[in-house]
């Protein structure tokens, strides 16, 4: 019998309304049998990265989800593209996180997920994020990769909900890449 499967998401947006959320709050129906995903808590509850804090002690919030990814089979990060890079609060985020002994990260399987009203989805985010997580030593997930662009056409906002099949289609398809991950490095 194969083991259940855990994977936790580290959404990147804070804003209520956010497209982003409305995806990393529907993944968990997008799960295949016997893999269950779960979210963490939010990134906005850590302090802005201070040597001199640290210093004084680790947050208890980071390290609350340090032992959360640790514990979890594998990561999804779920999030916006801020002017042409990462959102500052999921960088400061990796940065507390990348402080933590020993790296949650580390050999970690990983999928992201983008989501834009623009053309590209999230592409150049993508593409910084896939850079800081080379330097955590986490195991991303290159294919398939998932930037959903000109995402208007493809929500209710309203309803909180992703109205385009074949989004919510191939979102399915990365989890069960990442399965596949999972079970290949395990």
């Amino acid at each position: 019998m194969t083991k259940e499967l855990h994977f936790v998401l580290l959404l990147g947006s804070l804003r209520r309304a956010s497209l982003n959320r409305i995806v990393a709050e529907t993944l968990p129906s997008l799960a295949p049998q016997g893999v269950r995903i779960s979210q963490l808590g939010s990134i906005g509850d850590f302090p802005l990265y201070d040597q001199d804090v640290q210093d004084r002690g680790m947050p208890r919030s980071v390290l609350d989800m340090a032992e959360q990814i640790a514990s979890a089979d594998g990561v999804i990060i779920v999030t916006p593209e801020y002017n042409y890079s990462v959102p500052g609060v999921l960088k400061n985020a990796l940065d507390w996180l990348s402080r933590v002994t020993p790296q949650p990260l580390a050999k970690k399987p990983l999928a992201i997920q983008t989501v834009s009203p623009g053309m590209i989805g999230g592409a150049r985010a993508q593409y910084h994020l896939r850079q800081i997580l080379v330097f955590l030593d986490a195991y991303v997930l290159n294919k398939p990769e998932v930037m959903i662009g000109q995402a208007a056409s493809k929500f209710d906002v309203d309803k909180g909900a992703i109205t385009d099949q074949g989004t919510r289609d191939f979102l399915a398809r990365q989890i069960a890449a990442l399965v596949e991950l999972t079970r290949a490095i395990g």
